[in-house]
């Protein structure tokens, strides 16, 4: 399974966010989409990653208060990405040993989407339940041995 099968099923629902719009605002936006990332785009490219991470480590520095806190001082300027190509199990390799909860998705340049953990485990969790199935339909159709006494 590729991420492209993911995406395919997700959707590609993208939300995002410049460095300099205020983190406040970007909170509000990720509280009224129910998200738990907004990715950050500058002059159409992708710059950062923002996460309820960077959010909860931006308010433990600043005691609670943001202010005019821009997102560009808050989020991942090195976000872990993958491609449309990138095999499931290679990103589950990936999102456990950088703890990334969320991937932009890839293609060149070009911003195709994003998976979250959740996604990569749903997607898991469906492809064992399809695989159980056609297990379960393949010993139930096992055909009669012919030769017993």
């Amino acid at each position: 399974m590729r991420v492209s099968d993911i995406l395919r099923v997700k959707g590609n629902a993208l939300f995002t966010v410049t460095p300099d719009e205020p983190l406040a605002n970007a909170i509000s936006v990720m509280s009224e989409k129910d998200i738990g990332s907004l990715v950050v785009m500058e002059h159409g490219d992708l710059v950062g990653m923002l996460t309820f991470r960077e959010i909860i480590l931006a308010l433990a520095r600043t005691n609670g208060q943001l202010g005019d806190v821009p997102v560009r001082t808050t989020m991942d300027d090195h976000p872990l990405t993958c491609t449309l190509e990138t095999d499931m199990d290679e990103v589950r390799r990936m999102m456990l040993d950088r703890h990334a909860r969320y991937m932009p998705v890839m293609d060149k340049k070009m911003l195709m989407g994003v998976i979250s953990f959740y996604d990569v485990a749903k997607a898991v969790v469906d492809s064992q339940n399809f695989e159980n199935q056609m297990l379960k339909a393949y010993i139930r159709d096992w055909p009669e041995d012919e030769a017993r006494p």
